[in-house]
């Protein structure tokens, strides 16, 4: 089935829950662009974690008050941060030249009048409707027109995760020739980390199911050591190291004491996901007496998406696209990505109609 000029194919979210709160719109009302925001025709739009948070409630505290990070969102929401399609067309007042080029879309959307204060930010997807249909409206500000022989689907897997792994890497402090624990390294934020690690000068260690080493590897992990390895022992096998200077960690988990007691003295731990439980047990001492930083990444700064659209065009970093399904398999598309079996991103792209 077709949209009309009007509407378009969408696949709603209609209430925090189970795969039964995905909704497939085949009329959809279509987005009209607003002054100094485009139509942007979407060509694929990549699965992340924060689809999956926000649709069972994740990020939801009962019987607190409401904080920075858990913000009601309204619904019915069309989720979907990751977008690379073409501008159909602009707002009025709209620079027309923009039509029809081909663009990644930055997922955090910003107050005009205060681009830097993360206070302000909403991300695509959660507060406001993204790129699960055929069609979304965005920020002018938020598009970058790319030319590049990768396929949309290879291009929309950088978003979120490269720019999460971007962010972690320029907040850590990490130099040339340092060593850095990635938890998670086969997933998207994970195998950006590798590459981006590399790109440093640094010498990255992968943590993740050793089925996908050999893929690791091949980005430029120097040592990957298996998720239900013994993390000390094992990386002093690989690695002939008993500390690194950094953990990334996208996982958490009852294993997180295990990460801090491997930094060295000074050394500094970046955390952007909780997978295994967000829940974690911390002894003060072990943070202070050792000189260690603690990091929390989520909104990524003012001009890094564009830095990371620049490593794209370079070819510094290359996608990893494990399997790309239709929209309208929405629910197959999510399942997969909670089977954790992929090693890099699942992709949506095209529809079955």
């Amino acid at each position: 089935m077709t949209s009309s000029a009007d509407t378009m194919r969408a696949i709603l979210l209609t209430g925090h829950g189970g795969f039964d709160r995905l909704s497939v719109e085949p009329a959809w009302p279509r987005p009209v662009p607003a002054h100094s925001e485009v139509l942007v025709a979407v060509g694929a739009c990549a699965i992340n974690a924060t689809d999956i948070n926000t649709r069972v409630g994740w990020y939801a505290r009962e019987g607190e008050d409401s904080g920075a990070w858990d913000t009601p969102i309204s619904f019915p929401r069309v989720q979907g941060a990751d977008v690379c399609g073409t501008v159909a067309a602009v707002g009025p007042g709209g620079d027309q030249a923009l039509v029809g080029r081909r663009v990644l879309v930055d997922p955090w959307i910003r107050d005009p009048e205060a681009p830097g204060d993360l206070d302000r930010c909403g991300y695509l997807g959660s507060e406001r409707d993204g790129g699960y249909a055929e069609f979304v409206a965005v920020p002018a500000a938020n598009i970058h027109p790319i030319d590049s022989a990768l396929t949309d689907a290879e291009l929309a897997s950088f978003a979120t995760s490269s720019g999460t792994a971007l962010n972690m890497v320029r907040r850590s402090g990490l130099q040339p020739g340092d060593s850095a624990l990635i938890t998670g390294a086969s997933g998207g934020v994970g195998s950006a980390l590798v590459q981006l690690v590399r790109l440093t000068g640094a010498v990255p260690l992968g943590v993740a199911d050793p089925t996908k080493a050999a893929a690791l590897t091949a980005l430029g992990a120097a040592a990957v050591i298996g998720r239900d390895a013994d993390l000390a022992i094992a990386m002093r096998e690989a690695t002939g190291r008993s500390t690194v200077d950094v953990v990334f960690d996208l996982v958490g988990g009852e294993g997180w004491p295990g990460l801090i007691a491997l930094l060295r003295r000074g050394g500094s731990y970046v955390v952007a996901g909780a997978v295994a439980g967000a829940q974690v047990s911390l002894d003060l001492r072990t943070i202070y007496l050792a000189d260690l930083t603690i990091r929390g990444v989520a909104v990524t700064p003012v001009g890094l998406f564009a830095d990371l659209v620049d490593l794209i065009r370079r070819g510094e970093i290359v996608p990893l696209v494990s399997e790309t399904y239709p929209f309208d398999q929405v629910v197959a598309a999510q399942g997969a990505f909670l089977e954790r079996r992929h090693t890099g991103k699942i992709v949506l792209a095209g529809w079955s109609g």
